[in-house]
């Protein structure tokens, strides 16, 4: 049960420093890939993050694999996971980072259209409706951009990015859908890292890449920030949020964070702000509080 009815100011100040760390992950990846493989890096952040979610669950004596019928769920939802993550660790490093935070946080919109088909009682309202249409638009926007430039990749980076969002609101769908909707969402979490990471790792080997190129502070820093600050800590905040505020005005915060990754982008990698950018914020940012709102 929920054991509050509103966002307290906790909650607010908890939410706002998630949506920056969220916001970041881009432009982190996008700075490590130089250093380290995309699909590498998504391996070890996996791999790292499982392990730490293992612990946590020994801890608060969590059953890792009893026999209740999520084997299946959890190799499905790790599957997904992988192809999220190869495809963002991919694509962030084609095109703008900044555009890249809006392509992805587009997993609302595909979660609200999923479940309109999928699940029972959860029909798209017409404020929801509209949402979808003005985020649909958005994207239309955030496209437009690449479309001008005069590096084909651009282009190609977007795409990867935005299936990635739908891999993650497929994801969802997944979860919502099977009997990984009934368990502690520590186990629902670690299946997703656990089964992601082995499936990242080989095909990084399948794909001859080259790994880990240089070992210096920052590489450190940044798995370490993805591993232990993103897969591990972030999530789990997240979950508790989950438990203890109501699901519909926590999910209308999700617009903050691709505002937070076009504001870290222009700070650390000076990219450009274009008009085109602003609208295509704008009209994501707005469809996904109206897909989300109470």
């Amino acid at each position: 049960m929920k054991t509050n009815t509103r966002l307290d100011s906790l909650a607010i100040i908890i939410l706002a420093i998630c949506s920056v760390v969220w916001g970041t992950q881009q432009v982190v990846i996008k700075l490590t890939t130089p250093d380290v493989s995309p699909l590498l890096q998504a391996g070890l952040r996996s791999g790292g993050g499982a392990i730490l979610v293992l612990l946590w669950m020994l801890w608060k004596r969590i059953e890792v694999f009893p026999r209740d019928g999520t084997l299946w769920p959890g190799l499905l939802v790790g599957l997904l996971f992988a192809v999220e993550f190869a495809l963002f660790y991919t694509g962030v490093q084609y095109t703008l980072a900044s555009r890249a935070g809006i392509l992805l946080y587009t997993a609302p919109f595909w979660v609200v259209l999923g479940a309109h088909w999928l699940i029972p009682g959860e029909r798209i309202k017409p404020i929801q409706l509209v949402g979808l249409l003005a985020a649909f638009g958005g994207l239309l926007v955030a496209f437009k951009d690449s479309l001008h430039l005069p590096n084909p990749d651009e282009l190609l980076g977007d795409g990867m990015v935005l299936l990635a969002g739908l891999a993650w609101g497929a994801t969802t769908l997944a979860i919502k859908t099977s009997k990984l909707a009934r368990i502690d969402a520590a186990r629902t979490l670690f299946y997703q890292l656990a089964y992601s990471a082995p499936l990242l790792f080989g095909l990084s080997l399948l794909l001859n890449e080259e790994g880990v190129r240089v070992w210096s502070g920052f590489v450190i820093g940044s798995l370490a920030f993805q591993i232990v600050g993103i897969a591990f800590i972030s999530y789990l905040i997240w979950f508790w949020l989950l438990r203890n505020y109501p699901a519909g005005r926590l999910s209308a915060f999700s617009f903050l964070t691709p505002l937070m990754s076009v504001v870290v982008s222009l700070l650390w990698l000076n990219e450009p702000f274009t008009p085109t950018l602003a609208a295509a914020l704008l009209l994501v940012g707005g469809g996904i509080y109206m897909v989300n709102r109470p």
